[in-house]
């Protein structure tokens, strides 16, 4: 990334003629280089996955997941809903579609809890920003969380919680082959559309994270935010449920604020709220869940959050 950095300096110093070291300075070349870098490492990202996405078809998913038992399938379900595309708009018919198919309830909400929460445009971010061992330690904290919260509303008997008027007509889809250039393209369309809708998020998060790279001041935040309070953790993701964001928009924020003395298990757990246990997120799950089930189930996801948060300050 030195490329990166000497061309972010030169923009800097050379273009915009900042005095070197001042609060301004040190934002603008923070966004200038992260606006760069992230977007370039969300480009490749979300082409792999996308053609990745190609072979997991909902059809496929409902099939895999259809006879399994829980555990092994709560894990299976976390895992494809890694790559499998999930927003406001797709949570609906992929949920009901899922149970519709029989699709076990604890099944279905590991896939939940999975898919918005460890994403492709989370892991890009995270790669870019953290390195390969935060991303891999939120990955696998992401996986626990769904699982464990999937194995237990599984067994809570909660399946006459779901809306059942809202339920689609049962229709079989039919799978039709699909070729390299097919893929090549979808591909394409996707990283162009997905790449273009979460921009404004990306790029208020890099701001936002610029703006306290910049301006506030050395461990300003580590002395009710660091490791050692154990209330930061639940103000985070307290904090974080309000927000509507998603992890373009959080995650330059977390590593801006990470490097102004929050502790990794606090950062990490107000992103995890943000993306998913938001507010806004609710209330579309309202369409398909009674209020007993959403809030279970929002206090389930606070709880395993809250207690990962704190587990990651304590070892780290």
């Amino acid at each position: 990334m030195g490329v990166l950095e000497d061309f972010a300096s030169w923009a800097v110093y050379e273009i915009l003629h900042l005095e070197a070291g001042s609060p301004l300075a040190e934002a603008a070349n923070f966004f200038i280089y992260d606006t760069i870098k992230v977007f370039l490492l969300l480009l490749a990202v979300i082409f792999a996955i996308s053609i990745l996405r190609t072979f997991i078809t909902p059809q496929k998913v409902r099939r895999l997941l259809g006879d399994k038992r829980e555990g092994f399938g709560n894990l299976l379900a976390a895992l494809l809903g890694i790559p499998t595309p999930f927003c406001s708009c797709s949570a609906v018919p992929l949920f009901l579609g899922f149970l519709e198919s029989g699709v076990p309830l604890g099944i279905t909400f590991s896939f939940l809890i999975s898919a918005p929460l460890i994403n492709e445009v989370a892991l890009a971010l995270l790669l870019g920003l953290f390195g390969w061992e935060a991303t891999l330690l939120y990955v696998l904290s992401g996986l626990i969380i769904s699982v464990c919260a999937g194995l237990l509303i599984g067994r809570m008997g909660l399946e006459g919680e779901v809306v059942s008027f809202l339920h689609a007509p049962k229709k079989e889809e039919k799978e039709s082959e699909t070729g390299w250039e097919s893929r090549i393209s979808f591909a394409k369309s996707q990283t162009i559309g997905i790449t273009r809708e979460i921009a404004p998020y990306l790029i208020i998060g890099i701001g936002a994270g610029s703006f306290i790279h910049g301006f506030v001041p050395e461990d300003a935040l580590a002395s009710v935010a660091g490791g050692d309070n154990l209330l930061a953790v639940p103000i985070a993701v307290i904090l974080g449920i309000p927000l509507y964001s998603n992890a373009a928009g959080t995650v330059p924020l977390v590593s801006a604020l990470m490097e102004k003395g929050v502790s990794l298990g606090t950062a990490l757990a107000f992103m995890m709220s943000v993306t998913a246990l938001s507010l806004p997120e609710m209330i579309i799950l309202r369409r398909v869940l009674k209020p007993k089930l959403i809030m279970i189930f929002a206090a389930i996801l606070a709880i395993s959050i809250i207690a990962t948060g704190i587990m990651f300050n304590i070892l780290l």
